[in-house]
C-alpha cells in the first residue's frame, strides 16, 4: 500500500485546491481565536509555543528541553503543556512524574520530566483545561506550550515556529492533503522567531532568503550534537564505542537522522539501522528482535527510545544517545538565540509581573 507521501506525489495537482481550502478553513479558524471569536485562556505569565508549520520531527521536543534548561539554571519555574503523542492516560490532566509509565504519559514528556527536575509537565490534549489547573496549582513563572503553533485555544506571548531543509525548498506551502503543512504560509507572519533543524554543514542561506527575509524575523539553524552514550540501566557513562560495531534501533520520525548522530560520536557507521514508527511503543517482542539483529553488537538508542526500553528486562546494557542542542547559522539578526530569547522573556516578565501580584491581593 503507497504511503502518503507517493500518494501526494502522484496525486498533486488534483490535491493542490483541497489544500488551498484546507488553509482558508485554518485561517479562518486563526481568526476566529485572535478577534476573540471564541475564547482563549491566558495566564497572568509569559506564554511561549515551540511548534511547527508542518507535520514530523522538526526538533520541537530538544527546543522545549533546551528551554527547559535555560530556565533552570536562572530558577525559573516552568509548566509544560503537551497533548502527549500516543498517551493513554487513566486521568486528565496528568502531571508526569518522573517514574511514570511512558504508555500512559507518553515518551517525549516522560522525557521532558526526568530532565528537567525544576519543570512542571501536564498531559492534556484540551490544553485550556490543562493549563489553568495547572497554573492554580503550581504558579508557574511561564507556560511552554509543546507542539503549540495550532493550538489556539492557549494565547501565547511568543511563537517559536521550527522549520525543515524540505519545508524551505519543494514543500513550501504545500497544505495537507497535497503537502505536510498543517496551514498556509500566511500564518508565519505570527512568528516570533523561526528555527530550521538541519545538519551544521547544510547551506540554507539562499533558501531562507527567498522564503522567510520578507517576515523580518530572527532565523536560527540548529542540530543535536552528540555528547556521549549512558546504559539505559544508568550504571554507566562512555565517549564511544572503542571503534566495535554497533546497531542503532529507533522509533522516530526521522531514523536516518539518529544514525548519523551515532556515527558522528562514534566515527563510523552503524552496522545496521533498525526503524520502528515515530513514538513505538517497545514490546518484549521487539526487544528480541532488536537482539537477534545486533547479533552481539552493541545497541545504540535515542533518548526517545530509551525512556520505553528501559522498561523491558535484557535491554538494560543498551546504550542510549547523550546529545544536546546546538546553534549553527542565524540570519536577519546579529543576537544569540539565547540572548534573544532572554531579553524576550525579560520584557514579558516585567509586564505581567503587576497582574501577577494583583492575583495575590
Amino acid at each position: 500500500m503507497p504511503d502518503i507521501q507517493t500518494i501526494q506525489k502522484n496525486l498533486g495537482p488534483a490535491l493542490l485546491p483541497l489544500g488551498a481550502l484546507y488553509a482558508r478553513l485554518m485561517r479562518l479558524r486563526r481568526w476566529a481565536y485572535e478577534s476573540g471569536t471564541l475564547a482563549a485562556w491566558r495566564p497572568n505569565c509569559p506564554v511561549v509555543s515551540v511548534g511547527n508549520i508542518g507535520w514530523g520531527g522538526s526538533g520541537k521536543t530538544p527546543l522545549c528541553g533546551h528551554i527547559l534548561r535555560w530556565a533552570g539554571k536562572r530558577e525559573e519555574h516552568a509548566v509544560v503543556l503537551t497533548r502527549g503523542y500516543g498517551a493513554r492516560p487513566r486521568r486528565l490532566p496528568l502531571l508526569v512524574a518522573r517514574t511514570a509509565d511512558p504508555a500512559h504519559c507518553g515518551d517525549e514528556p516522560l522525557l521532558l520530566a526526568r530532565s528537567h527536575p525544576l519543570a512542571r509537565v501536564v498531559v492534556d490534549p484540551a490544553r485550556s483545561r490543562s493549563g489553568p489547573w495547572a497554573y492554580e496549582r503550581f504558579d508557574p513563572d511561564f507556560v511552554l506550550l509543546d507542539d503549540g503553533f495550532q493550538h489556539l485555544p492557549v494565547a501565547r506571548d511568543i511563537d517559536l515556529v521550527l522549520l525543515t531543509p524540505a519545508d524551505l525548498g519543494a514543500g513550501w506551502n504545500r497544505v495537507f492533503p497535497a503537502g505536510s503543512w498543517r496551514e498556509g504560509e500566511r500564518a508565519l507572519r505570527r512568528a516570533a522567531a523561526f528555527l530550521i533543524k538541519c545538519p551544521p554543514e547544510a547551506d540554507l542561506e539562499a533558501a531562507v532568503n527567498a522564503r522567510l527575509e520578507r517576515y523580518d524575523r530572527p532565523v536560527y539553524a540548529f542540530s543535536l550534537r552528540p555528547r556521549g552514550l549512558m546504559r539505559l540501566d544508568g550504571t554507566a557513562r562512555a565517549a564511544d564505542l572503542g571503534g566495535e560495531d554497533y546497531l542503532v534501533a529507533t522509533g522516530i520520525a526521522d531514523p536516518a537522522q539518529a544514525a548519523a548522530t551515532a556515527e558522528k560520536l562514534l566515527g563510523r557507521a552503524p552496522r545496521q539501522v533498525l526503524s520502528f514508527a515515530d513514538h513505538h511503543a517497545f514490546a518484549p517482542a521487539d526487544l528480541v528482535r532488536i537482539q537477534a539483529v545486533a547479533g552481539g553488537a552493541h545497541v545504540v538508542v535515542t533518548p526517545k527510545d530509551a525512556v520505553k526500553l528501559a522498561r523491558l528486562p535484557g535491554a538494560e546494557g543498551f546504550w542510549s544517545l547523550r546529545t544536546e542542542l546546538a546553534f549553527g547559522a542565524m540570519r536577519f539578526t546579529q543576537t544569540a538565540f539565547d540572548d534573544w530569547f532572554g531579553a524576550r522573556f525579560r520584557e514579558l516578565a516585567e509586564l505581567y509581573r503587576p497582574l501577577a501580584a494583583r492575583e495575590l491581593v
